[in-house]
Parts: C-alpha cells; structure tokens; sequence
C-alpha cells in the first residue's frame, strides 16, 4: 500500500477516535498532538514531505487509547506495532 493511502487511513483513524484533524503549514518540521482547549488537534504540516507527515502522524496515534478498536489496513497496523516496540 502506497504512503499516501496509509497517511489517509491515519487521519480517518485519528478522526474515528475524535481527534480534529488540521493541515497546515509548519515549517516541514511534520507537525504532532496537542490539546487545545480540552480537545485533542492532530497538525499535519503541509510543508513536510509525505514520509515525515506519515512518520509523525504514526508516532502520534500509536500511543492514543482507542486506536486498536478502530478497523485498520494490515499495513498501518503494522507500523503502529513497529512503532510502538520502538518506543
């Protein structure tokens, strides 16, 4: 599966699990989680390249509790595993 579909499939994840979603520019530095005023806000920076806006979204959503009950591809359920032992 190709890293713009896993990246999509990240973010409608993030979402199921009530997380905003928001692309916006950063530098390319990926962006990450946050609380905002009680709610969580995933930044996806649009300057980034594809590999580190999948890198950081993974880092993110592998520690975020409900993420294992959402369906996931094989492929992205990997590399949250990966992910996590890593951590």
């Amino acid at each position: 599966m190709d890293l713009g579909l896993r990246l999509e499939a990240l973010l409608g994840v993030a979402e199921q699990v009530g997380i905003e979603v928001r692309a916006e520019p950063m530098n390319g530095e990926g962006g990450g989680l946050c609380v905002l005023r009680g709610r969580r806000v995933l930044f996806v920076d649009t300057l980034a390249d594809l590999a580190t806006r999948y890198d950081r979204t993974l880092a993110a959503l592998a520690s975020v509790e409900g993420v294992d009950q959402c369906y996931l591809v094989p492929e992205v359920r990997q590399d949250i595993e990966r992910q996590r032992m890593g951590n």
